[in-house]
């Protein structure tokens, strides 16, 4: 009865198993049932040494008592003990299931020996400053859940077991990891030519742009691409006018803010880009929908965000060669690395934070277990760098 998964057995009794429901029902009260079995295990087991005694008494006298013990004991041991519990928690569904007809009116008939058994347990936990009103919940917590999720690779395909393990992430990844930085967010500036604004529209690849007047952080709205496109189609002159008219309300969203739930904003909201804003309202990037489905299901193929895979060129050696915009996160899980990404959510952010300045082409630097050789520095910024993972002294020695 204490070894059968109480969720398939919640599963089977919701699905109409007659069994399954009665055997749920008496695990309701394991206190009570445990109670009856051992009152019936100890009275049988107890009647069974008095009636041996005398038997061998009779049969050999007094030597008769250690000859019923011995015989008894290996008896009870074997037949009682190891042989049926061993079979019963290898298939606990099928005596479980059986033995419920049974003990649901034996607890009904033995109910005034149970209560009072019960009665004298309590009082005597009680009295040893043992609390018996504590109520052990049946819930899993999340990284029970995620073992599961583990242990399932029979019966869940290794796809679907990532998308699970990425639902179960969401609250641990926040806006801030995944967001598009500020600095390549694509947006037009209302104050530009019209010949020009007209053509970053025609040659966007994507389907909202910030529009904006001279600078970023002066952002005015979000315009819909596929919307201005219906506008230039129309008869009538396209104007700035009309543009402004057509774009959306700017939503913002705030540093921080973990993925689970900005999944739900943007569903109550109606929305699918935001603004990540910090504390001081200050645009620091842009998210959307796809954004964070693309962290349940993997990365969609309209994508205009480059690849992990583009990022990254493992090389003969052992080492990696990884573009200074990739993803900490990303890199970590694909390798299996454990570069710190607390601080920073690039490389190029990870390797400024460590060596507080910008270096020169050339400079090597350790983090944690890994030899770091900047490779191209641009525009204040590392461009390319060269990873090499310390492999440990004693895998060093043993190859």
């Amino acid at each position: 009865m204490m070894t059968l998964n109480r969720y398939r057995l919640r599963h089977l009794a919701k699905q109409g198993n007659r069994a399954a429901r009665r055997v749920e029902k008496l695990l309701r009260k394991p206190d009570r049932l445990i109670s009856l079995v051992l009152i019936g295990n100890n009275l049988v087991n107890i009647l069974a040494s008095a009636i041996a005694t005398i038997v061998g008494m009779r049969l050999y006298g007094n030597a008769g008592v250690a000859i019923a013990t011995g015989v008894l004991t290996f008896v009870v041991l074997v037949f009682a003990e190891v042989l049926p519990k061993t079979i019963a928690a290898l298939y606990p569904e099928k005596v479980a299931f059986p033995s419920s007809v049974l003990l649901g009116p034996l607890q009904i008939v033995m109910m005034p020996l149970v209560w009072l058994l019960n009665t004298v347990t309590r009082i005597l936990m009680r009295m040893v400053g043992i609390k018996v009103d504590n109520v052990v919940s049946a819930a899993l917590s999340k990284d029970e859940l995620r073992t599961i999720v583990n242990e399932c690779r029979s019966q869940i395909s290794r796809r679907n077991q990532d998308m699970l393990l990425s639902v179960l992430d969401l609250e641990k990844v926040s806006v801030n990891d995944i967001m598009v930085p500020r600095s390549d967010i694509v947006g037009i500036d209302i104050n530009d030519d019209w010949k020009s604004i007209v053509r970053q529209l025609t040659h966007s690849p994507h389907g909202r742009i910030v529009l904006y007047r001279d600078s970023l952080d002066d952002a005015i709205s979000m315009l819909r691409v596929r919307e201005a496109y219906r506008l230039m189609t129309e008869k009538q002159e396209f104007t700035k006018e009309m543009l402004l008219r057509a774009s959306d309300e700017i939503y913002y969203v705030p540093e921080g803010t973990p993925l689970s739930t900005q999944l739900i904003k943007f569903q109550r909201n109606k929305k699918k880009v935001g603004l990540v804003v910090d504390e001081y309202g200050d645009i620091q990037g842009l998210v959307t929908v796809e954004d964070i489905l693309e962290e349940i299901v993997g990365d969609f193929t309209t994508s205009m965000s480059p690849t992990l895979a583009e990022e990254v060129t493992p090389q003969n050696d052992g080492s990696v060669i990884i573009e200074g915009g990739a993803s900490i996160r990303e890199i970590n899980k694909a390798f299996n690395w454990h570069l710190p990404e607390e601080e920073a959510r690039t490389v190029n952010g990870m390797l400024l934070e460590a060596l507080e300045e910008i270096p020169a082409n050339g400079t090597r630097v350790r983090i944690a277990q890994y030899d770091i050789d900047i490779l191209d520095v641009q525009d204040n910024m590392i461009r390319q760098v060269r990873v090499i993972p310390i492999k440990p002294l004693r895998q060093s020695v043993e190859e």
